[in-house]
């Protein structure tokens, strides 16, 4: 059991560890440092009904989707609430602004990570307000 507890604090810490370097660089806009928390196989799902929901597999895919997310609806970080890491999953509770034709809304968005290799593998985005959402991101 004593194992089993330590392993799973090592896997938390470096989950940790993971999600804390890309919300640093998140915070200080660094788009290369960004990218570079990525793992080459990232995959990016968004939920809701608009053109960009779904399963955005590798990092190259992902890049593009988060590029056009940016287009849309003008996203600014506003803040980061919470950093929270277990053995299997990492997570941001943040909060971001989106603006687009003189409409404006704060948004807040829970982001789980699955991590592999240090790096970031896996997002799921979940929106407290997925209306919203899909209005900022419709064509």
């Amino acid at each position: 059991m004593e194992k089993v507890l330590a392993d799973d604090a090592a896997q938390t810490a470096a989950i940790r560890a993971a999600v804390a370097r890309y919300a640093a660089a998140w915070q200080a806009g660094d788009r290369a440092a960004i990218a570079a928390c990525y793992h080459d196989e990232f995959t990016l799902h968004y939920a809701g009904h608009n053109p960009l929901a779904g399963t955005h597999r590798g990092k190259p895919a992902a890049l593009a989707a988060l590029a056009e997310v940016a287009r849309r609806a003008n996203r600014k970080l506003l803040g980061i609430d919470e950093l929270m890491a277990g053995p299997r999953r990492g997570a941001i509770l943040a909060r971001e602004s989106f603006s687009r034709d003189g409409r404006a809304a704060e948004l807040e968005r829970l982001l789980v990570y699955a991590v592999r290799d240090g790096l970031l593998s896996e997002c799921w985005v979940y929106d407290r307000d997925q209306a919203a959402v899909d209005a900022f991101f419709a064509d």
